[in-house]
C-alpha cells in the first residue's frame, strides 16, 4: 500500500515572523542596517504605496514556511506602508520586493551571500545591493532584458533605475537622493538639528536686540517731540 504524502492546507501553515536570528552581528553592521533602511524611509514618506522594511522575513511561496529571507532592507513599491510581522507574497498581490539591500558582516559566508543571490535571482528581486563596510566593498546585480540578475559592472556611480538613488563610495559608502542630498545618520540629523536650533536662538536673540534697540530709538524720538513741544 502506497501512502500518499500529506497536504497541508495553507491555513493550517504558520510563518513565524522571527528566524531567531539577530539583526545584525556588530554596531558597524547594525548602523549601516538603520542609515539605509531610515532614509529609504525617509525618500518615499510621501508616497503610499511604497513599503519599506528592514529585517523583515520574506516568505515568497504560499504554504511553505521554511523558504524564506530577511533582507538587511527591502523595498516594495506597489504596496502600502503599514505594520507586518512578514511579508507574504500571496497576501500582497504577490509583488515581490523590488529592491533589497545587504551588509556584509564577519559572519557571513561566501556560500551563504550565494544563496542570498540565487534566491533574489530566482524570486524577482529586480535591484539587489551588498555593501561591505569592513572593506568598503560595494556590489550590485540589476535584472536584465533576459531576466536574470546580471552583476553591475559600474557600480559606482550608478544610479537605481527603481529608487533614483545615486551610489558613491569613497571613505565609505555615500548614497544620494534624487535632489543630490545624502543619507545622513541619526548622529548627523542630531546634529544639523542642534545647529538649527543655535541658528534659531540666534535670530531670536537679534530680533529682541533689534525691538530693543528700535524701543530706544523711539524713546529718543519721543524726547525730542517734547522738547520741541516744549520750545513752542
Amino acid at each position: 500500500m502506497v501512502t500518499q504524502p500529506q497536504v497541508v492546507a495553507s491555513l493550517d501553515v504558520v510563518y513565524p515572523d522571527s528566524d531567531g536570528k539577530p539583526m545584525a552581528d556588530n554596531t558597524k553592521q547594525f548602523r549601516w542596517i538603520v542609515v539605509i533602511e531610515q532614509n529609504l524611509e525617509w525618500l518615499f514618506e510621501g508616497n503610499p504605496e511604497v513599503f519599506v522594511a528592514g529585517d523583515l522575513l520574506w516568505y515568497p511561496v504560499e504554504g511553505n514556511n521554511t523558504l524564506r529571507i530577511a533582507p538587511d532592507a527591502l523595498v516594495v513599491f506597489g504596496r502600502p506602508k503599514g505594520e507586518r510581522g512578514s511579508y507574504q507574497q500571496w497576501c500582497e498581490d504577490r509583488i515581490p520586493p523590488q529592491v533589497v539591500f545587504e551588509i556584509l558582516s564577519p559572519g557571513n559566508t561566501p556560500r551563504e551571500m550565494d544563496r542570498k543571490l540565487l534566491f533574489y535571482n530566482t524570486y524577482g528581486v529586480e535591484e539587489y545591493y551588498l555593501y561591505d563596510p569592513d572593506r568598503n566593498r560595494l556590489e550590485g546585480w540589476a535584472r536584465s532584458q533576459e531576466g536574470l540578475l546580471d552583476r553591475i559592472e559600474s557600480i559606482i556611480g550608478w544610479v537605481s533605475p527603481r529608487l533614483g538613488v545615486r551610489f558613491e563610495l569613497e571613505q565609505e559608502l555615500q548614497l544620494y537622493r534624487p535632489d543630490g542630498t545624502p543619507f545622513y545618520s541619526f548622529a548627523e540629523i542630531n546634529q544639523m538639528l542642534v545647529q538649527e536650533r543655535q541658528r534659531a536662538e540666534q535670530e531670536r536673540q537679534r530680533a529682541e536686540q533689534s525691538e530693543q534697540r528700535a524701543a530706544e530709538m523711539e524713546g529718543l524720538l519721543q524726547q525730542y517731540r517734547d522738547r520741541f513741544g516744549a520750545l513752542d
